[in-house]
């Protein structure tokens, strides 16, 4: 169990017992790793305290607040199990569901076996503000990568392990795991969990994060899309505009030279006065730039590509293991 904490003293205790209530009643082998993303209140004394009584029970602290993407990624890297199960730490997240997670992602529900389940607040018990961009968001999420979840933005996953040696979280990229993991052929389900009344602390989002959400999103399409290949996107913008660009160009100047050649009298053609002259001029730079800009990034993905493999590799066979 990887569980962020920022500020959330009071529900630590709770949670835990929950999870043990859990583990107990169905003979779970767990571990909780609490990360303090930079808590100003009692949290890391909690967890220290915890830790002390409960052996299964580890902390880290961040010496300041990194974000969540970062927290996740630093338990991620300490966790030793097999499965690793993402929740807050507010009480929201229900532990009770772990059971139905697992039956989920092995597959004895009846359904294929998966590598990552999202979980989905069908009913959610949060304000209007924060419901409406989310399901907008979430949409948006499906439609420009394909992997349709109803709530991408829910802390509460299950992870196959050996997806985090393939998939490395930094900035606020840790809501597109599953986007992620999918663009490396991993499996990726979803079920719904039962989300409950916040009882202490207040939410950390605000306005900011759909702004920050979509350009996370925006990140997160160009990664798994043309990540390795960014001349294809940046490339073809370029070639466009540099076409377009370069025939308005020529237009231009063919009509410059005929409307002095037709008739002496009549007015020249200037073209500064023409306003599709500038925006030729300026597909034209545009194109340009957008064609040195992805050749630049072919050669920075080819130099530190190279450490990494562009592939995902399921299983082999035993002569070959």
């Amino acid at each position: 169990m990887v569980i962020p904490v920022y500020n959330e003293e009071e529900s630590l205790a709770a949670l835990l017992t929950e999870l043990d209530d859990v583990a107990r009643a169905n003979n779970y082998e767990i571990e909780v790793i609490f990360v303090d993303d930079g808590s100003s209140d009692g949290s890391w004394a909690e967890i220290e305290r915890l830790a002390v009584d409960d052996a299964r029970v580890s902390g880290i602290r961040f010496r300041r607040n990194f974000g969540k993407a970062a927290a996740l990624d630093a338990g991620f890297a300490a966790a030793r199990g097999e499965i690793v199960f993402t929740l807050d730490a507010d009480l929201q997240d229900d532990p009770r569901e772990i059971p139905n997670f697992l039956e989920k992602l092995r597959g004895t529900d009846g359904a294929d076996e998966l590598d990552v389940v999202s979980g989905w607040k069908q009913v959610r018990h949060d304000p209007w503000h924060k419901v409406g961009p989310s399901r907008v968001f979430n949409w948006l999420v499906g439609f420009l990568t394909g992997v349709r979840l109803h709530d991408h933005n829910c802390g509460f996953k299950c992870y196959r392990r050996e997806i985090f040696d393939e998939v490395h979280l930094y900035g606020e990229l840790h809501r597109f795991v599953p986007v992620l993991a999918a663009a490396r052929g991993w499996r990726v389900g979803e079920i719904v969990v039962n989300h409950r009344a916040r009882q202490f602390g207040r939410s950390k989002y605000g306005v900011a994060r759909i702004v920050k959400g979509f350009l996370d999103l925006l990140t997160v399409c160009f990664l798994t899309g043309y990540g390795r290949r960014p001349l294809h996107l940046l490339g073809t913008l370029g070639l466009i505009g540099f076409t377009l660009g370069g025939c308005g160009v020529a237009v231009l100047s063919v009509w410059w030279v005929l409307s002095r050649m037709d008739d002496p009298t009549a007015n020249d053609l200037h073209l500064h006065e023409r306003a599709i002259f500038y925006y030729s001029m300026g597909a034209l730079l545009l194109g340009g730039q957008f064609l040195s800009v992805g050749i630049l990034a072919e050669l920075i993905t080819a130099f530190y590509g190279r450490d990494s493999s562009s592939y995902s590799i399921r299983q082999t066979t035993s002569q070959t293991a």
